[in-house]
């Protein structure tokens, strides 16, 4: 992993099985640390960029346009009342990176990732570690374990964990098969 201790989102989505023709979506994708990456990955796909701020998406689409990257498509929403945007069960991916801490119905938002996910699609979940010296307050983190506990109540299977840094967690989640 990275030297420093910090994430290197590169490192980390070469732990997932990507293909170059997925959809994926960036759940608060700020001004584009995880989309732009992830977008270059799926070459021949889509990457949903899905924030509540117009100024953090039109930094993101203009660092994305200086690149060269044509397959990222911004969409102004609150997570957690719903992306209308997006269609249901059209997903093959939902990142969550450094997102659960912001908000307050972290339920809604695994349920709104499992309504556009299709059926074999995966959650990624990047979470500040509770222990770690950096990061947003510790009263607003939320423990690996408290992140499956939701994630399994709304309808998901932690398929594995993901090695990062050592100030954050991941957790990658399956839909559960009917």
């Amino acid at each position: 992993m990275s030297p420093t201790g910090f994430l290197d989102p590169n490192e980390i989505l070469n732990q997932l099985s990507l293909e170059k023709d997925m959809v994926a979506v960036d759940f608060g994708c700020g001004s584009g640390g995880w989309v732009i990456p992830l977008a270059r990955k799926l070459d021949d796909g889509i990457v949903y960029a899905v924030d509540v701020q117009e100024s953090a998406l039109s930094a993101m689409m203009s660092k994305a346009n200086l690149q060269g990257i044509s397959n990222i498509k911004k969409v102004l929403a609150d997570i957690e009342k719903g992306v209308k945007q997006i269609e249901s069960s059209s997903i093959n991916l939902v990142l969550m990176t450094n997102l659960l801490f912001q908000v307050d119905d972290k339920e809604a938002v695994f349920k709104e990732a499992k309504r556009i996910l299709k059926e074999s699609g995966k959650v990624l979940v990047i979470e500040w570690d509770l222990e770690s010296p950096f990061g947003p307050m510790q009263e607003n983190r939320i423990s690996s374990g408290g992140v499956q506990e939701i994630a399994q109540k709304v309808g998901f299977v932690l398929e594995k964990e993901i090695e990062t840094s050592g100030y954050h967690y991941g957790l990658l989640f399956n839909l559960l098969k009917k």
